[in-house]
């Protein structure tokens, strides 16, 4: 077998592509030493590259000593940024360190031409400790972020494998994305494919375009991401190609990753005094049919995954919809404040399913939910996926179009209060707000739509809330059969019409 840089030096030779400094680029050299550099070509190269066999790059020695606290003792320099003085496109540089331990190569396009920027220690500040010492750094950038117009915090950021993640229009960070999901919620076969490589370019009316290679043992791909500033929050406009080493069990396509602990409707896992921690809490979808779906997220006792079968997705996300500080009461990590992430396919992705993994946890600090695309057909060696999608880090609720929203689910034993509970029994309370609700009363012919899997209906009830303009509430009494999970679905409807958007929940 080829060693990976030889792999990649054969590409050199039969295709065109160049090494730029100390680093392997795709890129055709210049004659002024700067190398041409295109979309198309990195496109090509990482469908040949996909070709080649695998090594993984290896952890930089230094960068294991550096954990959390030492990295919170680095800092870069803001006056070696790039673009300073750029407003909202000065990009600054993350070090290596025990939890992103591989470099990574950073070139700038400029005038269609890369150049590769190269690493020096003197980017970075090193405090000293309360002894005075301080501790060499790993030989290489880990990633990079976007810092504000004010140069005080950043708006975007990319470190680890192929995450990035934004800070959304609350300048408060919160889930992540990443470039692509492998075998996720399969025991012991999660890959996790990295960008290895990125060419950063300003772009026109603001924008800051980011381009990457994405190398794993089952995959090799490139990304083109257009980043915007918005008043609504910041918008990445996503095209990838990627093609398949060998077969993959499962794909995932515009990842999302999350957290969820507890929040109202799982108040027994709340050993925290705080009443809610999450950083989303729920899943949206809008299916080719226009159906919009809400599922609330859980913290589940073991790993759990669903699949929402759906043609031409028009759009999925993970959000937070709970803004209240009063359900959060933490003034340090602003749970209310976190973004929502929302993808909107570009085109027709065809047949696949929405899937969602939620995976238990006893802390804040652990990610354990992954929202996905994977398509109905096998992922076999081979095959290429060539998508675009849209996505909005915001503080709004998107695509309702009016429809009222479930905003809050509880949990509890079933029966009339003040009686004795019903037997091997939940009960559900959701609230339905939005316009549509606005003027309806219990005569205004309004009606609930329930339906369970592995369970009995045994009572409902929907009425508009007392003092609340365009809130409706449901009460689902439910039999629970077997050790299984309990899938009920909601919504509200009057004549042919509905209301509401579907509720889709887990009784446990």
């Amino acid at each position: 077998m080829l060693s990976r840089r030889e792999s990649l030096a054969a590409f050199v030779a039969a295709f065109g592509f160049a090494e730029g400094g100390a680093w392997a680029a795709p890129l055709r050299k210049s004659a002024e030493s700067d190398a041409f550099f295109s979309w198309e070509g990195l496109k090509r190269f990482a469908l040949r590259v996909a070709q080649a066999p695998w090594r993984a790059p290896q952890p930089d020695p230094a960068a294991a000593a550096i954990d959390y606290d030492e990295v919170n003792r680095i800092s870069f320099r803001a006056e070696r940024a790039l673009w300073r003085e750029d407003a909202d496109r000065e990009t600054r540089f993350f070090p290596l360190h025990r939890f992103a331990d591989r470099s990574v190569a950073i070139s700038v396009v400029e005038n269609g031409r890369a150049r590769p920027l190269a690493f020096a220690p003197e980017l970075f500040e090193v405090k000293a400790d309360a002894r005075g010492g301080k501790f060499a750094l790993g030989r290489g950038f880990a990633g990079f972020r976007v810092m504000n117009v004010s140069g005080r915090g950043d708006w975007l950021a990319y470190q680890g494998a192929s995450y990035f993640r934004s800070a959304g229009a609350l300048d408060q960070y919160g889930l992540s994305a990443r470039g692509l999901a492998i075998n996720t919620g399969i025991d012991g076969q999660e890959e996790f494919p990295a960008f290895t490589r990125f060419w950063l370019e300003r772009g026109p009316a603001d924008a800051l375009t980011v381009y990457a290679l994405l190398e794993g043992p089952s995959v090799a791909g490139a990304y083109r991401f257009v980043n915007r500033k918005t008043e609504a929050g910041p918008i990445q406009d996503v095209s990838m190609v990627v093609q398949l080493r060998r077969d993959i069990a499962r794909i995932g396509l515009a990842p999302l990753t999350s957290m969820f602990w507890y929040g109202e409707g799982n108040r027994a896992a709340a050993a925290d005094w705080r009443p809610e921690i999450h950083d989303s809490d729920g899943l949206a979808m809008v299916t080719g049919a226009g159906e919009r779906i809400w599922r609330p997220l859980a913290n589940p006792h073991r790993p759990t995954i669903n699949s929402f079968a759906d043609r031409g997705p028009r759009g999925f996300g993970l959000l937070q919809r709970d803004r209240t500080f009063a359900h959060y009461q933490d003034d340090g990590a602003f749970y209310e404040k976190r973004p929502n992430l929302w993808v909107e396919p570009r085109g027709d992705w065809g047949a696949g399913a929405v899937m969602l993994y939620e995976i238990p946890t006893r802390r804040e600090i652990e990610d354990n939910i992954v929202a996905f695309w994977t398509p109905a057909a096998a992922a076999k060696a081979g095959n290429s996926y060539e998508l675009e999608y849209r996505l909005s880090w915001s503080a709004s609720d998107p695509a309702t179009d009016g429809v009222a929203r479930a905003t809050d689910c509880w949990t509890g034993t079933a029966g009339r209060p003040g009686h004795e509970p019903t037997p091997g029994a939940r009960r559900l309370v959701a609230d339905f707000e939005g316009e549509r609700m606005v003027g309806l009363g219990r005569d205004s012919g309004v009606q609930a739509m329930v339906s369970i899997s592995g369970g009995k209906i045994l009572e409902t009830h929907c009425y508009p809330v007392v003092g609340a303009r365009s809130r409706w509430r449901l009460i689902v009494d439910a039999a629970r059969s077997g050790a299984e999970p309990s899938d009920l679905r909601a919504y509200l409807k009057r004549g042919p019409d509905a209301l509401s958007e579907t509720l889709l929940y887990q009784l446990y």
